[in-house]
């Protein structure tokens, strides 16, 4: 009999402690979404607005005036093509540019006409999903209150997504093929304009502005080459072909040169850092679900068990 008073005895306690245990765990997860949840929206919207602020590069405090900034392109050991490429926030709005062509040894000169500006895609876009993650996280204000976990978790899921999208504009650019190059508007940007076997692309790589020139000579009718166009490539390589304007043509040479964006490296490190403090509040989130799930189902086994 007293074996069966003692047993009772220790699942009483047991489901005391459950109890305390359950409601230690309710208050610390109370406090989680009322408090430490919107401390890390605030850490992440202060980190967010320093990234699109890198974007914008406001001068001498004017608001959406962009300053501009000269980079120069050269590669140690090559002198066939040097420049100087001129960034204003997403635009590209100069590019004085030096080819030396390889078999006349003829050095031949480029500028952007003074009319245009060449807008990097791969920025803007880039800008537009951190203003849209900064959106997300304002309409979350101090005053919202948080209900459940998974609310946050959504939450946390959508900026991330604008994150992730944001740093793979910069670290992805577009695979082009060579008729879409040569038909893009860049081809128009020059003055002198750029003899047809030339061709130029400019885009983003993590924190660097690139430039590749492609130097290209005309497949004869008569020749026995096979004709094999190429397909869509970030760099395309000496021997690639295509078809544009009823002319076959063929990559002879190909320069690439590329120069440091250091807010460009800025802005990267930002989303990593953003996406880290995304990744942690998830994790927090989802561990003390986890715990307080487990512990109210043993509490209320143990609750059953004293009813028998």
């Amino acid at each position: 009999m007293g074996e069966v008073g003692g047993g009772a005895g220790s699942r009483m306690a047991a489901a005391m402690v459950s109890s305390a245990e359950r409601a230690v765990l309710e208050e610390e997860f109370k406090w989680l979404l009322q408090e430490e949840v919107h401390a890390v929206l605030k850490q992440l919207q202060d980190i967010l607005k320093e990234a699109s602020h890198r974007f914008a590069l406001p001068a001498g405090g004017s608001e959406g005036t962009a300053k501009q900034e000269s980079f120069v392109l050269s590669v140690a050991g090559m002198d066939q093509v040097k420049g100087v490429l001129t960034l204003q926030g997403d635009a590209l709005c100069q590019a004085d540019l030096n080819l030396k062509m390889p078999r006349s040894n003829q050095l031949l000169h480029f500028a952007f006409r003074e009319d245009k500006q060449w807008k990097l895609q791969q920025i803007q876009d880039a800008r537009n999903h951190v203003n849209q993650a900064i959106y997300l996280l304002m309409n979350r204000d101090v005053n919202y209150h948080f209900k459940t976990g998974s609310e946050v978790l959504k939450l946390m899921d959508a900026v991330m997504l604008q994150l992730s999208r944001a740093r793979n504009r910069l670290t992805t650019p577009a695979t082009l093929t060579l008729p879409e190059i040569a038909s893009s508007g860049l081809t128009k940007m020059f003055s002198p304009a750029l003899p047809p076997d030339i061709l130029v692309n400019f885009y983003i790589n993590l924190n660097k502005l690139c430039l590749t020139v492609y130097q290209l000579h005309v497949l004869q009718p008569s020749t026995t080459k096979n004709f094999k166009p190429a397909g869509g490539s970030i760099l395309h390589n000496p021997g690639a072909m295509f078809e544009f304007g009823s002319q076959r043509y063929e990559v002879s040479h190909v320069h690439k040169m590329e120069c440091v964006v250091p807010w460009l490296n800025d802005a990267l490190v930002f989303f990593t850092v953003s996406l880290q403090l995304c990744q942690q509040l998830k994790d927090k989130v989802t561990a003390l679900e986890k715990e307080l799930c487990f512990i109210t189902l043993n509490f209320e086994g143990t609750s059953d068990i004293l009813k028998i």
